[in-house]
């Protein structure tokens, strides 16, 4: 039996939403860090120069890390879901009437009568064997892997984005409204990260933005108490 597997350009849902999710996760990473060197910093030192420095040392030292994780992170989910497709299209070959009795009871299991559901896994292996058999025991969407670069560049560019506004607000705000401009700058880019975390997953956005908003104060309130004790 010969198994084609037919090649996909256009991204699924879940491809997209992995590539938004690394996205979000490293712009909220790169405010909170950044704007924890810049507090931490500005509350021993009043030297615009060397805050500056010190947090774009940090904006560029997380954007790559975060980068680096989630290029390991989803290469190896990556990995882990290609090895899954190679060990079914081999049972396809060597114990096919297994892979019929799974896909059998896939729709057993759905309600569907055990008549109906063998006519079902028939005609699907008989069409789509391996598509249907990684859908059905992996909930794999066969030629559609998650792009480890594409979650890499995402994280890199929203974490430099997210930790760049507090950063501008630090340096170049008015030395009397500098205070204020870093705790409006977290606020919004936390609210915002926030917002879209929740669309995201379905859930509560009033309660993400606020606890987003909560966690970004906090963190400026622990730095800042750091960086006056030294």
């Amino acid at each position: 039996m010969s198994i084609k597997v037919k090649k996909h350009q256009k991204q699924t849902m879940e491809e997209k939403l992995n590539t938004l999710r690394a996205g979000v996760l490293g712009s909220n990473d790169g405010i909170l860090t950044v704007v924890g060197v810049l507090v931490s910093v500005a509350a021993a030192t009043s030297d615009r120069f060397t805050i500056f420095i010190a947090g774009l040392s940090d904006l560029l030292a997380c954007a790559f890390s975060m980068a680096s994780g989630e290029y390991a992170s989803v290469s190896t989910q990556k990995d882990t879901e290609k090895a899954a497709v190679a060990k079914e299209e081999r049972l396809l070959k060597i114990d096919y009437e297994g892979e019929l009795a799974a896909v059998k009871d896939y729709y057993v299991n759905k309600g569907v009568t055990p008549e109906t559901s063998i006519k079902i896994a028939k005609d699907l292996l008989n069409k789509k064997p391996l598509e249907t058999v990684v859908r059905i025991k992996y909930d794999i969407e066969l030629g559609h892997y998650l792009n480890p670069w594409d979650a890499a560049f995402s994280s890199l560019f929203s974490a430099a984005a997210g930790g760049l506004i507090p950063l501008m607000a630090m340096t170049f705000a008015p030395e009397a409204y500098k205070w204020y401009a870093v705790i409006l700058a977290v606020a919004f880019t936390s609210a915002l990260t926030g917002y879209i975390s929740s669309k995201l997953g379905n859930g509560l956005v009033k309660i993400a933005v606020i606890r987003n908003i909560i966690i970004g104060l906090i963190t400026i309130t622990i730095h800042y108490g750091v960086g006056k004790l030294f």
